[in-house]
């Protein structure tokens, strides 16, 4: 009776290990290429096995090979290189979508518009080309006076003579300042005596105080929300909206760029509709993750935490966004020391501004840190930067913050050196925008900051040295979602003219890789799926056609995008 008893016990388990062993058969296994893991133990392996979304096995051939099955898919790389999917550690895609119907005014490397002519140009094309209305507005983005010809913003006059009767706002690249026609300024009742907003300012002739056009921080962020109000809704029409799909369009730019998890980092009205729309309707095909702005959703910040770190159709809150101060570039961020040449209007003392106060951004924090809630925080000047240590610092000493809560310092552009100890010693994230080195290496060099602050913008080296996980952006649409040449200018630190800015700064290029995989996963608090090739985690991949540790790192930029492909699945290919 025992021996039958057990006899019937090993058949079934065997049964058991042989259904297992065909569960476990893989559906895609690639080879034939570099595969980079960002593991530390296992930095490269010969092949990657995924099963169900999921990486099965990752290791030699020979053993990735025992697990193919009949329907098994072989991809053979052809000496292309295999990595984890890019991270978006910050940038803004419903702002991106939003820009879509702009007129795109971005120099080069990424537009045409180099100089104010052109630009008048491009605004007259599209309004003849469009056969807008008489009054239609026209709005234009991604001006940048630090790379055009004048090395200056527009004037009111100038759009002006552009059109008197389209009311017409041009935003610069940064996003923290804007131009508008007189036309505009009559559409949004902006009178010529406007005070300032706190948080923000209107330019004005130095000899006449009249509005020159230019609306700065807070001032262009009120005026653009409320052309936003002010233009018609699009019609309802069958099908998807144009919003959506312009909201389509801008995911499917991230996955050309490498990316599979998108952040949106400064959420609010429309914005935030949007994002929850496209995940009712299962249009996510990204893991996206966004930040409320605190302030713009103060009175119902509660409503957000039942999303908090929960994936829902693969949209997830990821914390509150705060914006301390403004643009180096735009010259509009919070600094100790005077800018080295001041924006027209202002004296040689101009410092920038904050736009919050200590005691608003505590009492803030500390109410989201209270309830264990993480946070972005915009911090370009080092003013800001000393403030947002400052009151964190304090939390932190109140046993409110944690540094298990990982909060992010996004740019920290003009930092100092005696900021790496105490970003140690808090706890906190630097998330660095390691392009400006190429975009605006020169400017903040010669105009900006001047020589010896400029080199220790985006201090990747300093905080590898500390021991301080980092990580970079690219900010889109401030510039396309485009990590690689924020790796590009961590590893090289060239400028556009071809200085070596700060070349103490420079670090390997395995630490920029994974600075937009790895760590960008550990700053997300998802290093334990995503940001790295190792069994069990998401098969969020992409295919590059060159290897970026062995080809000149000068190069880097050159590198393009093959495939992206979220758990499993094809999102793009070239």
């Amino acid at each position: 009776m025992w021996k039958h008893y057990n006899s019937k016990l090993i058949l079934f388990l065997l049964i058991l290990t042989s259904c297992k062993n065909v569960k476990e058969k893989a559906d895609i296994i690639y080879y034939g290429g570099p595969i980079l893991t960002m593991e530390d133990r296992t930095p490269q392996v010969e092949a990657l096995a995924v099963k169900d979304g999921k990486i099965l096995f990752a290791g030699d051939k020979k053993q990735a090979m025992s697990l193919v099955g009949a329907k098994t898919i072989q991809i053979n790389l052809e000496n292309k290189t295999l990595l984890p999917g890019f991270i978006d550690a910050h940038g803004h895609i419903t702002s991106r979508s939003g820009m879509t119907q702009a007129v795109d005014l971005s120099p080069s490397p990424y537009g045409t518009v180099n100089n104010i002519a052109e630009l008048q140009a491009t605004l007259k094309d599209y309004i003849g080309k469009h056969q807008l209305d008489a009054t239609t507005p026209v709005m234009g983005n991604g001006y940048d006076d630090a790379i055009i010809t004048e090395h200056r913003h527009p004037t009111r006059e100038e759009l002006d003579a552009v059109s008197t009767t389209h009311p017409i706002i041009v935003i610069h690249t940064s996003g923290h300042a804007s131009v508008a026609n007189s036309a505009m300024f009559n559409l949004l009742q902006i009178p010529e005596d406007v005070k300032d907003p706190e948080g923000g300012h209107y330019g004005r002739d130095p000899k006449t105080n009249r509005l020159n056009g230019k609306l700065e921080e807070n001032a262009s962020f009120t005026a653009l929300m409320k052309l936003t109000e002010l233009l018609p809704k699009p019609a309802k029409t069958e099908g998807l909206s144009q919003s959506l799909k312009d909201f389509l369009a801008a995911q499917d730019e991230w996955f050309s760029y490498g990316q599979t998890t998108i952040c949106d980092g400064r959420t609010m009205g429309v914005g935030l509709s949007l994002l929850r729309e496209a995940a009712e309707k299962n249009l996510l095909k990204a893991d996206v993750i966004y930040f409320p702005d605190f302030e713009a959703n103060k009175k119902d910040w509660e409503s957000f935490l039942p999303n908090y770190m929960k994936y829902k159709n693969r949209l997830k809150v990821g914390g509150f966004k705060f914006s301390d101060d403004g643009s180096p570039q735009g010259k509009t961020a919070w600094l100790t020391k005077p800018y080295l040449v001041p924006p027209e209007g202002q004296n040689k003392d101009y410092k920038g501004f904050p736009i919050f106060t200590d005691e608003v951004l505590y009492a803030d924090l500390k109410t989201i840190f209270s309830k264990n809630i993480t946070a972005q925080l915009h911090v370009n000047g080092d003013a800001a930067i000393d403030q947002a240590l400052r009151v964190i610092g304090k939390l932190k000493a109140e046993g409110i913050y944690k540094p298990a809560l990982r909060a992010t310092l996004i740019h920290v552009q003009n930092s100092r050196p005696d900021h790496i100890a105490k970003i140690k010693e808090i706890g906190v994230i630097p998330s660095y925008f390691s392009a400006h080195v190429y975009l605006w290496g020169d400017w903040h060099y010669n105009s900006v900051f001047g020589p010896e602050r400029a080199a220790f913008i985006s201090p990747a080296k300093a905080a590898k040295d500390a021991g301080i996980t980092f990580t970079i952006h690219h900010d889109a649409p401030v510039t396309p979602p485009d990590l690689l040449t924020g790796v590009y200018a961590a590893v090289n630190r060239i400028t556009r003219s071809g200085m070596v800015l700060g070349p103490d700064q420079r670090i390997p290029v395995i630490d920029a890789l994974k600075a937009i995989t790895i760590h960008a996963a550990y700053q997300y608090q998802e290093e334990n799926i995503k940001g790295s090739l190792k069994e069990g985690k998401l098969a969020d991949l992409v295919i590059l056609d060159k290897d970026p540790l062995t080809i000149d790192p000068k190069e880097l930029r050159s590198i393009q995008v093959l495939e992206t492909i979220k758990e499993g699945k094809t999102v793009f290919k070239r």
